[in-house]
């Protein structure tokens, strides 16, 4: 399922976010990728210890927490703590998947606090599209390659199976952040049928909330969840 879920971020949020990156210390965005995806990365990162991408990770993670639309498609049971990355003057990453496992690291980068199994892939958009040319985010798919470039604050959400690339950026910036999400529910298809059946007992409730077939379609989710949760 590919979900955008707008206004993540308030505008006020989105300016700090942009006023701090600009002070920060990038470097090169090959310290988190695997073996293969070394070979095609060619990006700016802030490095995960980074008392900024400290901070704003905390501020994207509250916001994520108070959204319903992403605790209704992405059902998490951890989130990798969001990292920052910048493409420019030709970055790109050539096509790649997401490595299946991440390992949260001590801010000493010691020992591993938690490893999270990446179940969802997500993107949050911190440039205006006009901003900057090229750095379309394409999303393989059954029907094809998907382009995403979104407005600042939004984001897209998914599958981390998915193969998918960052066209080069010939002219400005292109800011975002990036993370992944271990699920209650790691299979895609099962997480497209509980979303959907999620959104229309929301629908129905607005226009019909007492009639008793949404106790019962609400029972039939709850059920499918506990069938399906691997937590």
């Amino acid at each position: 399922m590919l979900l955008q879920i707008p206004n993540v971020l308030t505008y006020e949020q989105v300016v700090q976010c942009r006023t701090m990156l600009s002070k920060a210390d990038w470097a090169d965005g090959k310290i988190t990728a695997g073996h293969q995806s070394a070979k095609a990365k060619f990006n700016l990162q802030l490095p995960e210890e980074h008392p900024i991408a400290q901070q704003l990770s905390a501020m994207i993670l509250d916001a994520l927490n108070q959204n319903p639309l992403f605790i209704s498609a992405a059902l998490p049971l951890k989130i990798f703590p969001p990292l920052f990355n910048c493409y420019q003057s030709g970055g790109h990453f050539g096509l790649h998947v997401d490595n299946a496992i991440r390992d949260v690291q001590s801010l000493d980068g010691q020992r591993v606090i938690e490893r999270v199994r990446t179940d969802i892939s997500a993107t949050l958009f911190l440039s205006q599209p006009d901003e900057y040319e090229g750095g379309e985010l394409l999303i393989e798919d059954t029907y094809g390659a998907k382009s995403v470039k979104l407005p600042t604050g939004h984001m897209i959400l998914y599958p981390s199976t998915s193969l998918h690339k960052v066209n080069p950026v010939t002219q400005g910036a292109r800011v975002a952040s990036f993370f992944w999400i271990q699920s209650l529910v790691r299979e895609d298809a099962q997480r497209t049928v509980l979303f959907d059946l999620d959104q229309s007992i929301q629908q129905l409730s607005t226009v019909a909330s007492e009639h008793p077939s949404l106790v019962q379609l609400t029972g039939v989710y709850h059920n499918l969840l506990r069938m399906w949760s691997n937590a």
